[in-house]
Parts: C-alpha cells; sequence; structure tokens
C-alpha cells in the first residue's frame, strides 16, 4: 500500500485509505472491481475541519447479509482507530452493472454515512452528478480508473439532475425549520445550491470553492451570505435561516430563467 501514502496531503487520512482498502479488499476479495477516493480531497475542496471523506466501492454483485455486516464492522473500527473523522466518513458499495444507470437506480445499495451503515439506501438525483465528477477527478485506489467502467456521462444529464436535486431536495429544507436551524446544514445547503447555479447556467460542475467564486461576482447581493457558508466549521454558530431560504428561492427563479430540458 505504498502508493497510498501520499495520494492526499494529509498523513492521517492516507492511514485511513489504506486501512479501508486492505479491509475491504480482505473481507469481499475479487469481488472488488475497484476501490475510490472522490469528494473534496480529489477536486481541491478539501478543509480538514468541515470537510468529509467520500469514498466509492465498486462489486461485482449486491453485498449479501453477512458481507454488509463485515463492512459495517470495518467501517466502525477504522471510526474507532481515527475518532477525529468519526461520522465525517461517507462510502457506498455499488455493483458494477448500476453504473450504467443515468436515473437514480431503484433498486438500493448499502452505504455508510454518520457512523451508520444502511444496507438498502436508495439513490437520489445527486446519483449521475456524483458519477461525473468521480469520472473526471476520482482517484483509484484499487482497481481500473473509475472512467473506465461505465459509459460516458453526457453534461446534460448533470445539469438535468442538478435541476431535479434543487426542486427535489434543497427547496423543500427551506419549509424544515428544525432542519435549516442547524447550522452546517445552513452553510451546507448554500455552497451546494452555488453548485447547482454553476452547474445549470454555466454547464459545467465545478468545485464548490470555484461556484462560491462564480456566484459571489455574479450575483453579489449575496456574497455576504455565501462567504458566511464558506467560514463555517465544526462548533461554529451561523443564523442565516432567513437568508439561506431567500437564497433558494433566488436560486430556483435562476433555474427557472435559464435551463430549458432539452428535447431528448
Amino acid at each position: 500500500m505504498d502508493a497510498l501514502d501520499d495520494v492526499t496531503p494529509y498523513p492521517a487520512i492516507n492511514a485511513l485509505l489504506v486501512e479501508w482498502v486492505e479491509g475491504v479488499r480482505h473481507l469481499l476479495g475479487d469481488k472488488v472491481v475497484g476501490l475510490y477516493l472522490t469528494g473534496s480531497l480529489t477536486y481541491g475542496d478539501f478543509v480538514p475541519d468541515r470537510s468529509d471523506i467520500d469514498l466509492q466501492a465498486v462489486v461485482r454483485s449486491p453485498l449479501i447479509e453477512n458481507e454488509i455486516h463485515s463492512v459495517e464492522q470495518l467501517h466502525q473500527e477504522i471510526e474507532r482507530h481515527h475518532p477525529g473523522w468519526a461520522k465525517r466518513i461517507e462510502c457506498s458499495y455499488v455493483p458494477w452493472a448500476m453504473l450504467r444507470e443515468v436515473s437514480p437506480p431503484k433498486t438500493p445499495r448499502p452505504w455508510w454515512g454518520f457512523g451508520i451503515m444502511y444496507a438498502e439506501a436508495p439513490a437520489g438525483n445527486e446519483w449521475i452528478i456524483n458519477h461525473y465528477l468521480l469520472s473526471k477527478y476520482g482517484i483509484a485506489l484499487d482497481g481500473p480508473e473509475f472512467k473506465e467502467l461505465g459509459p460516458p456521462i453526457d453534461i446534460e444529464g448533470v445539469r438535468q439532475a442538478s435541476v431535479k436535486d434543487l426542486f427535489a431536495e434543497w427547496a423543500p429544507k427551506i419549509g424544515d425549520s428544525t432542519w435549516l436551524s442547524n447550522s452546517h446544514y445552513q452553510s451546507y445547503l448554500v455552497l451546494n445550491v452555488c453548485r447547482i447555479l454553476h452547474t445549470v447556467i454555466v454547464g459545467e460542475p465545478r468545485s464548490k470553492t470555484v461556484s462560491c467564486q462564480w456566484t459571489k461576482a455574479g450575483y453579489p447581493e449575496w456574497k455576504d451570505l455565501v462567504e458566511e457558508a464558506e467560514r463555517w466549521r465544526y462548533g461554529d454558530e451561523m443564523k442565516r435561516q432567513d437568508d439561506a431560504a431567500a437564497f433558494v428561492k433566488f436560486a430556483v427563479e435562476r433555474v427557472n430563467e435559464n435551463y430549458t430540458p432539452s428535447a431528448s
């Protein structure tokens, strides 16, 4: 695993990645097609005191019950060994054949997140967005490059999924005062909506950093809110519920003005 010693600039994270790769390979053997690092660590957005570690395993066939239990125990051990990252690791175990699906698959897959293994986690509108980013920026920790495992992803499909994500995932959140009172969620919502705006209007998914810079330049009236969302760290308090809700409504208006679904 020497090749993983410098896969990121963070030795502690590299040690965590080695433990995950060795553990999954030991538990699942030849069933593993590839193991991947994705998310902010791969496209320059990572901030140690606010970001998560995003992983994906591609497997030859769906995990069965005892395999899911074994993988769950592995993740529990990893988070015990690396308490600074407890509840900040997300990992899905996706059957290879499922990568051919552009729309969110109806069949759930195991997903580890928030310190819990969800044996049957549904895929949302972020499905094709995440795989586009994985194809473009993802790091193969074991196995072939991710882009070799499935068909090329059309950017129009990513734009369409981003629109759906805004309307189905984020817009309803502004009516949930309990959810929106959480400082982490406020920041997370604002940054993700910036990325959606950039993806839909510019036509290219970019990092949250790039998307936020673009949003602040193009819509300076939201500069203060976006900058506070960017500054947020675990333990900070953010009281911008009304502004975050207004920003989502603004984004809905801009998307409705700028996005016309393709005829195909």
